[in-house]
């Protein structure tokens, strides 16, 4: 039997539209057979930590930044013509008229299919984030390296 071929993606952006993409693409992949792992690091975190993750940064400035930068995919706003929510309310009202799932269900899809999702450890230490602060279809807390060894095996890499 031959081996897999394999997908590694790097989700650094938290924006909606991104996210969306990264999803479409790993869930895509999933389905035609590759083995998948999506690697969040940076702000792609929000789009996999839980909507009240409650966290103690120590210090001041890793306090601030989670007060501003508050996790959950629900969350997610668009990359362009975010226009104070109304363009990320018209994207998300047009996908619910075109049956097009939306950011909660593609992480859904993507989990049941099989890929996986790695944390950055790196990012988490910065940002004052533990384990709890994720959502259940996390499984794997990694650094940098497990990424590389992953993309040395992929045959398609991306980063979104």
């Amino acid at each position: 039997m031959a081996e897999k071929e394999k997908m590694a993606l790097v989700v650094f952006s938290g924006e909606l539209d991104k996210a969306l993409a990264a999803f479409n693409i790993a869930v895509t992949g999933a389905a035609t057979g590759m083995e998948v792992t999506m690697y969040f690091t940076f702000w792609g975190l929000n789009i996999v930590r839980k909507e009240k993750a409650k966290g103690k940064p120590a210090g001041m400035m890793r306090r601030m930044l989670g007060m501003l930068n508050r996790g959950g995919a629900s969350r997610a706003r668009l990359s362009k013509f975010h226009m104070c929510g109304m363009g990320t309310w018209m994207m998300k009202k047009l996908m619910r008229q075109s049956k097009m799932p939306n950011l909660q269900e593609m992480i859904t899809l993507a989990h049941q299919s099989g890929v996986k999702f790695v944390v950055c450890t790196t990012t988490m230490a910065l940002q004052g984030l533990t384990e709890e602060a994720f959502i259940p279809e996390v499984k794997i807390f990694a650094g940098a390296s497990t990424y590389l060894g992953e993309a040395r095996e992929a045959k398609v890499n991306l980063f979104i």
